[in-house]
């Protein structure tokens, strides 16, 4: 456990920045060493010495170090964007992964329709030969998996990305997209 390692007789960072002396029971020395002062400074700026030792007292001390890790991720997060902190780049993931999942569905759209023009047997262009030449054999090392998919996911993608719009506020600062 961290806090039963023996430490350096320095104070801790948290107690070089509050001017204070570093008791053998100080509460932050085990999770805020004298090396990262910076690390202690961004989660007292955000929520202050007394609530974070508050904090820490109530989680149990198992617990502690991600208890400190999640704090100095929120800290973080609050100092470069003070309006949405972690919500904000949680919007932005969000967001991104419902464009990645629709460019998915119309790119099996797409392979879906060349696969149909290939065993109907109709090939529109030379480029679209050569391209649905490779495509048989994608389609037999897939193991038939194109059978399954239908053309109304597409659809029902963008129905689902309708209901997760992470666009509106408070979600997403227009100006990040």
């Amino acid at each position: 456990m961290r806090s039963h390692e023996p430490r350096s007789t320095s104070s801790c960072a948290a107690c070089k920045l509050l001017k204070r002396r570093c008791s053998p029971t100080c509460i932050f020395a085990p999770y805020f060493r004298s090396d990262e002062p910076k690390k202690f400074a961004k989660v007292h700026k955000v929520f202050g010495a007394s609530n974070v030792s508050k904090i820490l007292i109530e989680v149990p001390e198992e617990q502690r170090e991600d208890t400190v890790n999640s704090l100095v991720y929120e800290a973080e997060a609050r100092l470069r964007d003070p309006v949405y902190g972690c919500i904000g780049a949680i919007a932005l993931l969000q967001r991104k992964m419902i464009e990645l999942q629709h460019d998915l569905a119309l790119a099996r759209a797409r392979l879906a329709r060349y696969a149909a023009n290939y065993s109907s047997g109709v090939a529109g262009t030379e480029l679209d030969r050569l391209t649905v030449t490779g495509l048989g054999e994608f389609l037999v090392a897939c193991g038939g998996f194109m059978d399954s998919f239908n053309q109304s996911s597409s659809y029902q993608v963008n129905q689902d990305a309708h209901m997760y719009d992470l666009t509106q506020i408070p979600y997403v600062y227009h100006d990040q997209l």
